[in-house]
């Protein structure tokens, strides 16, 4: 059976929802480990929590403690576009660590780890085009994330002009730059819980909404593979 590791930030009531209580639960840490036996493949959700730090760990463990072969990584986003509107679900092709910077260490441009030719962490595109099959609705992105929750529409649109991405978050670096190390598939779903004029009020909210829109689509996207 197929090990597929999930990595949840906050949106574990949308979890919930769509697949009830968990067959069996551990905690490690702070961090709550829920186990699913689904038709075809065993689910390993991890409630991570905020943020790259948390994310990493939780990514990691999935892949070394857990044996997962492929990380799923679903959750509510904020738009930097007038496209990205309220519950706008897209697929992440790739993520800028846009608070990474070695500038003044070695001659590579903010937002670039050494050992990639640019400052964008690619996803696996073979895995990216099986889920466009399945769900054609999505929309591809560039999002960019670091530990900063982005408000107000001027804020947005600087990241957006700076990075040229779609959306931003929390997580989605620390996620697929673990799964690059580690050469393990990685997909990413996200949905906007607060558009380009939003901020907090908006994203508490619009945040389960979304991500049970996002949960829905993620779920059948994962059956589909």
């Amino acid at each position: 059976m197929k090990k597929i590791g999930m990595l949840v930030a906050m949106e574990i009531d949308a979890v919930l929802l769509r697949y009830g209580k968990a067959e069996k639960t551990e905690d490690i840490g702070t961090m709550q480990v829920l186990f699913y036996s689904m038709e075809g493949y065993e689910l390993i959700l991890i409630h991570s929590g905020v943020g790259e730090l948390a994310a990493a760990a939780a990514t990691q463990l999935l892949i070394t403690h857990y044996g997962c072969e492929l990380i799923v990584n679903f959750g509510v986003v904020g738009g930097l576009t007038q496209e990205m509107t309220l519950a706008k679900t897209c697929i992440v092709t790739r993520v800028v660590h846009y608070d990474f910077d070695i500038s003044g260490l070695d001659p590579v441009e903010p937002g670039r780890y050494p050992q990639l030719p640019d400052v964008y962490i690619p996803l696996d595109q073979e895995l990216i085009e099986k889920a466009l099959k399945i769900e054609p609705s999505l929309k591809c992105v560039t999002v960019a994330s670091a530990d900063k929750f982005v408000a107000g529409e001027e804020n947005k649109k600087a990241l957006h002009e700076k990075w040229d991405a779609d959306i931003c978050e929390m997580e989605a670096a620390a996620v697929a730059l673990q799964c690059w190390r580690n050469r393990i598939p990685c997909l990413m779903i996200k949905c906007v819980s607060d558009a380009i004029q939003g901020g907090g009020d908006e994203f508490y909210r619009e945040v389960l909404n979304s991500s049970e829109v996002c949960m829905g689509i993620t779920d059948k996207i994962i059956r589909g593979l």
